[in-house]
């Protein structure tokens, strides 16, 4: 377990300068037409470098608008974001998407790679994107891939891969530019529990061993209860929950 200090009761844990990801004052409120729909306001957060949490809460609670909002995926109403210390509204939109490449990993549900590349190609492309030559790149996304036990599978396209193998290539691709922080939205939801359970144990072995960051939307308790903390977002506000009422 993570030995930082206590939090506010909204999530952070007063650590500005060890902080990877860190929300202040975050507000969020969709509109149409006249209809404000406010999801939540005034919301604290940090995450510390190392650090794996989880963030529970029912369906329309906002886990997966808080997980965009942190990521630069999505602009908040009101507050602000930092993100490997740099405020992610006063870069410009590709700043902020080279900061996104560098800094962060993504893990989703579905798991999104690219239908006509490789398993290879597809975990390469981070590393290309930021500019590093096609060996480096290779070699990066191979042993990543490997270490997920895709060795074998390196030249198989999405559509030849299991569900479980797909989202272990995803696994690859969110970490192999070593990010400071990984952010899952249910990246096991659409497994059955026994393969969830087998890429969820993978997925923290990695991040443990590059020490990353991990903050992981789920609805399955088991799997948040192997993480360092565990929040709850609920009617705007999040708390912590102890090891125990998880």
């Amino acid at each position: 377990m993570s030995n930082a200090k206590a939090g506010t009761g909204n999530g952070e844990r007063g650590m500005v300068g060890s902080a990877i990801i860190k929300a202040e004052g975050l507000g969020k409120t969709y509109a149409e037409g006249k209809l404000r729909t406010p999801v939540f306001d005034g919301l604290n957060f940090a995450v510390e470098a190392g650090e794996t949490v989880a963030i529970l809460g029912p369906s329309g609670a906002g886990k997966s608008t808080l997980l965009h909002l942190l990521g630069g995926l999505d602009t908040p109403t009101s507050g602000e974001v930092y993100v490997a210390g740099q405020k992610m509204s006063a870069l410009s939109d590709a700043a902020r998407g080279r900061l996104r490449n560098r800094a962060l990993g993504f893990v989703y549900q579905f798991h999104h790679l690219l239908p006509e590349f490789t398993a290879l190609e597809n975990v390469m492309l981070p590393v290309l994107l930021n500019g590093t030559g096609v060996h480096e790149a290779t070699a990066k996304a191979r042993t990543l891939l490997e270490s997920v036990g895709l060795g074998h599978r390196l030249e198989h396209k999405p559509g030849e891969l299991s569900g479980g193998e797909r989202q272990r290539a995803a696994v690859a691709r969110a970490l192999v530019n070593g990010p400071g922080c990984v952010l899952g939205d249910e990246p096991t939801g659409n497994l059955d529990e026994k393969t969830a359970a087998h890429v969820f144990g993978q997925m923290l072995e990695l991040n443990r061993a590059q020490r990353t960051s991990l903050v992981l939307v789920t609805h399955d308790r088991s799997l948040a209860r192997r993480l360092d903390r565990v929040l709850e977002l609920h009617e705007g506000r999040l708390r912590e929950v102890a090891a125990a009422d998880v």
